[in-house]
């Protein structure tokens, strides 16, 4: 009688633990909006949340140290005329987030280090170039300030912005023929993979503009279908049958007749959001209105997706935020951190591998990609391909200090919001003298000494008033 062997994986015993209550976020408005988009966006210094919003679109940005109760009156980032549909950090510039609206426009917005006093109402830069809302964003791996957004448009749907210029770099045209579900890049962002609501997966050449590989019908059901590209440049893809249970499956994008793997799973309404790990080959499956996190490692062996484990709770998702690598506590053997939206609050969920060692743990945390990107915007239109710029967590990663947005062209505005009226990025006023000019960058750099004075002093202040109430003064 032959043993079933169980098989080896130091990713077997991965589990997910809320944080305690004082380090949720509390008191939030999460948008009620239905578009399925995750809502939240983290990095290592802020997450942000879209939020409810009267009078147009708006999302919430904070301190990942800010935990607790949220003041209803915490200043909100409010440029959009409508609601906001998705939300994305740069991942070359922990200060810079892009969103995305059904007023039709793109914003890329620097988030300063402190709390601002008031409402951030002035974008560094609006991106304008659809006719419909723009549901979809997402920045280039590798690429300075490349982002792509995708729309509901009846000829454009895609378009990809060099945001140092605010000029558009290539309009993906013709190759769409309905609503895109979803964007992905592969890991050197040389390929997109897009899935449609005309039941088709595409992978597509941006810079040549070509559909280089496509396949109806992944998934049978009529409902919506997600893509991910993996490390090793596999399809995984998240979508339902025709008897509407839902469904993954692993496609090699060179032989897409056939799929690597294909399982079935649950019945349920929820689109399964993917959220991949390349360092670990985990991918993580979060559904709207879930109370549950499924989790599978990709490997070279069959079954090629492993299911490892089920994180439940009791109350359903809104959406999800997932940090990056090198906002991990690797000291913890921390491998993931999910920010879980409730109907009020945030709770970051934390997925740790148990170890008894408190050494760091190579295999753990192999070199994981960094802010520094591998090329510049033209480097990458002209065709230079980077794999992204590795660094090693073994001390921990340190934030750096807010890095302004590279401005190019003198048509773009300042990374400061002006102080002026909102213009929009094309416009150039020809009468402004640059003595002129050279007088309002004086103040600003006088009102922004300022700032930082009043800020320091705020900061020795909450000092003080942490030592007199723990005691110790």
């Amino acid at each position: 009688m032959s043993r079933r062997v169980v098989r080896q994986s130091k990713f077997r015993h991965v589990f997910g633990q809320p944080v305690k209550a004082d380090q949720m976020y509390e008191d939030i408005r999460v948008s009620k909006v239905t578009w399925d988009s995750s809502f939240c966006a983290v990095n290592p210094k802020f997450v942000a949340i879209i939020v409810e919003s009267g009078g147009g679109g708006a999302f919430i940005v904070l301190p990942l140290a800010k935990t607790g109760r949220v003041d209803k009156n915490h200043p909100l980032v409010t440029g959009h005329t409508a609601p906001v549909l998705d939300i994305d950090w740069c991942p070359h510039n922990d200060n810079v987030i892009a969103s995305a609206s059904e007023d039709t426009t793109v914003m890329v917005w620097q988030i300063p280090d402190y709390v601002p006093v008031r409402n951030v109402t002035e974008p560094v830069v609006t991106l304008e170039g659809h006719s419909k809302r723009v549901g979809i964003i997402s920045w280039h791996p590798t690429a300075r300030n490349v982002l792509l957004s995708a729309g509901c448009d009846n000829l454009v749907y895609a378009i990809l912005w060099n945001v140092g210029t605010g000029e558009m770099l290539l309009v993906l045209e013709d190759m769409h023929t309905d609503l895109i579900y979803n964007v992905g890049w592969n890991r050197n962002g040389s390929l997109l993979v897009t899935t449609c609501k005309d039941k088709k997966v595409r992978v597509i050449d941006p810079r040549k503009q070509q559909v280089v590989a496509e396949r109806f019908a992944p998934h049978e059901g009529l409902r919506p279908v997600r893509a991910i590209f993996t490390r090793e440049g596999h399809i995984f893809t998240t979508g339902f049958t025709r008897m509407s249970q839902r469904e993954l499956g692993l496609w090699d994008p060179k032989n897409f007749e056939e799929p690597i793997a294909l399982q079935e799973m649950d019945t349920s309404n929820g689109v399964l959001l993917p959220f991949y790990d390349p360092d670990s080959s985990i991918v993580y499956l979060c559904g709207k209105g879930d109370s549950s996190i499924r989790y599978f490692e990709i490997t070279n062996e069959a079954p090629y997706v492993h299911y490892l484990n089920t994180y439940s709770s009791k109350e359903p998702q809104r959406g999800m935020g997932f940090m990056p690598k090198r906002g991990l506590d690797v000291s913890k053997c921390e491998i993931a951190r999910f920010f879980k939206l409730h109907e009020r609050k945030c709770e970051p969920i934390v997925m740790t591998v148990p170890r008894k060692s408190d050494l760091f743990q190579d295999d753990l945390y192999p070199d994981t990609p960094g802010l520094e990107p591998a090329l510049e915007a033209d480097e990458w239109l002209s065709g230079k391909d980077a794999e992204p710029i590795l660094i090693s967590l073994r001390d921990g990663y340190v934030p750096v200090k807010n890095r302004e947005l590279k401005v190019v062209k003198k048509n773009i505005l300042d990374n400061k919001p002006p102080t002026g009226p909102r213009r929009s990025h094309s416009t150039c006023d020809p009468d402004f003298t640059r003595p002129a000019l050279e007088e309002v960058l004086e103040e600003i750099r006088a009102l922004k000494q300022t700032v930082q004075a009043q800020e320091k002093r705020i900061s020795d202040l909450e000092n003080k008033l942490c030592q007199f109430t723990n005691g110790t003064d």
